[in-house]
């Protein structure tokens, strides 16, 4: 689709709403955009490319929006395929154009197009610019958010930052909203989106923070998800939130892994507690029927988690065990948890998980640690009782 912004900016990215998984892991019932957008100064700047998955149309809109005109930059600001897939056709149909990336990306284009025709590379550093004629790329790096590649473009004359996939959001367009103002639920997609893609950065992220606040922006384009042009400071506040690690709402996440329905039975006797005792938010997942980049969205949202699971092999039941591998990779961090065990003749899920939340950061494990033996018993009612309180205080 192509779509005006202002005089100089055009939108020319794609939607896929065909796709069930992004990154061949993450839901998508909403599908993706892939942003690429046009400026239109003296000189054009194309600003990113798309996914191979909808090269066709993208190279379509390409020419719809350059209007018998050629480019004379290509901004690649991130190697990731949903982004660069494209770079080569872009050369192809246009040898004069000048591929604009940093030095880290220009190392990754022989990875990905070997057989690529020759182009003119220029590589650009933190505070480079290049004049449009009427606009200015002003380009910042930003290493780790999420590859090593990656940087960001201010044009000043409009006031736009292009963040790269910073500030994105799982869905297309055509679902969520060209501009935030259409877009009723911002925070949801663009949550999941930030903890399973760039969730292990905070630090990264947080650098950028600091660049974008020196910056005068009223408008940000995404690779992914709509245009954000209305109260930026929200967005940023909710970024600043996630990058340090915070915690973004109140409440207890309830996280079980149940094998024969004890455990279950047991999660929910403790969220009826929580409720009871006056917890604000409780959130439960079961853990065999969740998709785990759901999960981390409320894992990392809330401060407090009650993980309860069976044990398994004398160690924990897959399932949570899954959960806490991603809760490491993605760096979680700073939480309070509650932990509950089942098991029938050795408990060895509480051992288990404690042993991998010993590998995160700041992650404080409240007493009682609950053991369950096959099934809850009027015996145990107290020590979960403790619990609850604990995990609450």
């Amino acid at each position: 689709m192509i779509k005006k912004i202002t005089d100089k900016l055009i939108y020319i990215g794609v939607d896929d709403t065909d796709i069930d998984l992004f990154e061949n892991q993450y839901p998508v019932p909403d599908g993706m955009s892939y942003n690429s957008y046009l400026l239109l100064g003296e000189k054009i700047a194309v600003m990113d490319t798309a996914d191979a998955r909808k090269g066709d149309e993208w190279l379509a809109n390409l020419e719809e929006g350059l209007a018998g005109r050629t480019p004379d930059y290509l901004v690649v600001q991130h190697m990731e395929p949903d982004h660069s897939a494209l770079i080569d056709e872009v050369v192809k149909r246009y040898p004069a154009v000048t591929i604009v990336t940093t030095a880290k990306a220009q190392k990754m284009l022989q990875n990905f197009f070997a057989e690529m025709p020759a182009a003119e590379i220029r590589t650009v550093g933190e505070g480079d610019t290049i004049g449009l004629g009427g606009l200015t790329l002003c380009f910042t790096l930003a290493p780790m958010v999420h590859w090593p590649e990656v940087m960001m473009t201010y044009v000043p004359e409009i006031k736009t930052i292009f963040s790269a996939d910073g500030f994105g959001k799982f869905g297309a367009l055509s679902k969520c909203g060209f501009t935030d103002a259409e877009d009723d639920d911002w925070a949801c997609e663009a949550r999941r989106y930030y903890f399973n893609i760039c969730g292990k950065y905070g630090a990264p992220v947080q650098c950028v923070l600091k660049k974008l606040a020196a910056l005068d922006v009223e408008r940000i384009c995404a690779l992914h998800g709509p245009v954000l042009q209305n109260d930026l400071a929200q967005y940023i506040k909710l970024y600043d939130i996630w990058s340090s690690y915070g915690t973004e709402s109140a409440g207890v996440v309830l996280l079980y892994a149940s094998i024969h329905g004890g455990t279950a039975a047991v999660a929910d006797k403790v969220r009826e507690m929580l409720i009871e005792k006056g917890c604000p938010k409780v959130v439960v997942f079961d853990l065999c029927r969740s998709d785990v980049s759901e999960v981390l969205e409320d894992v990392f949202r809330y401060g407090r988690l009650v993980l309860a699971a069976s044990s398994y092999d004398a160690g924990v039941f897959p399932p949570m065990h899954d959960l806490l591998y991603h809760m490491k990779i993605k760096a979680c961090q700073n939480k309070r948890v509650a932990l509950i065990e089942n098991g029938s003749w050795a408990p060895t899920a509480a051992a288990a998980m404690k042993e991998m939340l010993a590998s995160m950061k700041n992650m404080e494990i409240v007493e009682p640690v609950v053991t369950i033996m096959s099934r809850m018993k009027p015996s145990d009612i107290p020590a979960l009782d403790k619990l609850t309180d604990a995990i609450l205080a």
